[in-house]
């Protein structure tokens, strides 16, 4: 049985979560401050959707542990602002789902409860498990499921943070390997096989699986991005793709055609790393 491949978040990593926030910003797009996780590494702020998703921006709060920080699975993006470094599927139920994946000879951890506080002094918990043997939600996503109202995380100020977007509507996840990677995403969620087409502008072949939001990317060449990211981060998300409910030509820096449909994309230089609205 396939394992739904709904997605709770992704997530952006920086070293300074206010620099992020005002690079959103200057695209058009507002975050709200989440809080600082109960790890003493990391604070977070995020953008909500009105599909329940949310775009989470993750970074150094000042005064953090460095121990805290060093040990932290997103260390390497954060100090490196790698940009998008993982993501995550909202679970209705950890034990069935890590079953499944056992079964399927898919490697996961025994779920982890973590949390943090709002600024309003709302208390949030929730529990996560990793697939994969990867860093967390990096190669594949993470599952979190809730234990204190999910509405309370993603809303945090009871609504959606933007009606201009519905939701996230791809995680492009480099890869080096791409017939390996299809082989264990298939394996992994009993997915049949993808489309695959070639963007040249984007530097790379593209692997997507229809009715879901994985696109794996592979460098088309030594010179493309993606090989210098690989090479910086590892496996794991390079770009994300918003559904957007009115795109801003005015914000599209530069367009690509992906299996039909047009996807365009903001000034990654203007960003720091690679967003895209379809």
């Amino acid at each position: 049985m396939p394992i739904d491949l709904t997605i709770d978040h992704v997530t952006v990593a920086g070293n300074d979560l206010k620099a992020m926030e005002a690079r959103l910003a200057s695209i058009g797009i507002r975050s709200e401050y989440g809080g600082p996780h109960s790890n003493h590494a990391t604070e977070m702020a995020l953008t909500s959707f009105p599909d329940g998703s949310y775009l989470e921006l993750i970074g150094i709060p000042p005064g953090a542990d460095p121990k805290a920080v060093a040990a932290h699975y997103w260390s390497k993006q954060m100090q490196g602002n790698a940009g998008p470094c993982a993501w995550a599927l909202r679970s209705k139920g950890l034990a069935p789902e890590l079953e499944r994946f056992k079964k399927a000879g898919i490697l996961v951890t025994e779920p982890t409860r973590s949390g943090r506080e709002r600024p309003d002094g709302v208390r949030l918990d929730w529990e996560t498990a990793n697939v994969g043997a990867e860093p967390n939600g990096t190669f594949f996503p993470f599952l979190i499921h809730d234990l204190t109202p999910r509405e309370r995380r993603a809303y945090p100020s009871s609504k959606p943070t933007t009606q201009d977007f519905s939701g996230v509507a791809r995680v492009v996840i480099a890869v080096r390997d791409l017939e390996a990677a299809v082989a264990r995403y298939r394996q992994a969620f009993g997915l049949p096989a993808p489309a695959e087409q070639d963007d040249p502008a984007f530097g790379a072949r593209l692997s997507a699986f229809q009715g879901t939001p994985v696109v794996l990317a592979t460098p088309a060449n030594a010179q493309s991005w993606l090989t210098a990211r690989l090479n910086d981060f590892g496996e794991g998300p390079c770009a994300f793709i918003l559904y957007s409910r009115n795109v801003s030509l005015s914000q599209a820096a530069s367009q690509s055609r992906w299996f039909g449909t047009r996807i365009f994309w903001f000034d990654a230089a203007k960003l720091g790393w690679r967003l895209g609205q379809q």
